[in-house]
């Protein structure tokens, strides 16, 4: 298996180098990315477990959904040795994901306030159902599979799913969430500090993020208006339909 180390994850080792919106699609970058998976990999079979295949989300500020999927993506077909047996994606609500992405730039970035950014949300330029036919069409995988979030199950199901004839009941799930999200009062209190000049290290900034962790009262930091969350609803429904009728895609 390889995946990354983010947010301290035990044993992560992936540093997987895929193209930006501005690389395009590279000899240099096939060759590092063909490196890095051979030194996971061995010759052996490999499980790549890895969020940000498709992009970043800081690009979502500016309305561009995954804007370097293409090229990425490429990159990694090209990179692969042999054939892909099964591509396993889970889709987010729009609304959460949007909100999520902010904050987590949030942590050690400045970033605009949310209420400037609403617009490039609203006019997002494209979404779900194109971000999965690149990934189908480009990495070519013999089995997709798009689960959405509310039904992506336990660690061990994904997992599970991903490889058919795995003894799920052999696994555990992990004993503490790695992720911690920052609150509204962290969010601001960094956001004073950046906006200031100031440069934080990762440690000085989680620092920040676990001093506000129990001030855990709303205020506003990001979020959209009822309306607004009604039509990512209607949104999200609408393309998750279009995806389950989608050929050589694997639905729920």
């Amino acid at each position: 298996m390889a995946y990354p180390g983010r947010d301290d994850i035990p044993s992560g080792k992936l540093a997987l180098r895929l193209p930006r919106p501005k690389d395009g699609v590279t000899e240099a970058a096939i060759a590092k990315a063909r490196k890095t998976l051979a030194d996971h990999s061995g010759g052996r079979n490999l499980i790549l477990s890895e969020e940000n295949i498709s992009g970043r989300m800081m690009h979502f500020m500016s309305g561009r959904f995954y804007p370097a999927a293409e090229a990425r993506c490429a990159v990694l077909r090209a990179a692969w040795d042999g054939p892909i047996a099964h591509v396993l994606f889970v889709v987010r609500p729009y609304d959460e994901l949007f909100v999520s992405g902010y904050r987590k730039r949030a942590e050690d970035n400045a970033v605009e306030d949310f209420e400037a950014l609403r617009p490039h949300y609203l006019s997002m330029d494209r979404g779900w159902p194109e971000l999965v036919a690149v990934m189908r069409d480009v990495l070519r995988p013999e089995t997709m599979t798009v689960i959405p979030y509310a039904e992506r199950g336990t660690s061990a199901a994904l997992l599970a799913r991903m490889v058919p004839g795995l003894d799920a009941g052999a696994l555990k799930e992990p004993q503490r969430v790695m992720n911690l999200s920052a609150t509204d009062a962290a969010l601001e209190a960094l956001q004073v500090r950046y906006r200031a000049g100031e440069t934080l290290n990762r440690a000085a900034w989680q620092e920040i993020v676990g001093a506000h962790k129990d001030d855990r009262a709303p205020r506003g930091f990001a979020a959209f208006s009822d309306a607004e969350k009604h039509f990512w609803s209607e949104r999200y429904t609408h393309d998750l339909d279009v995806i389950s009728k989608m050929d050589g895609i694997s639905f729920g």
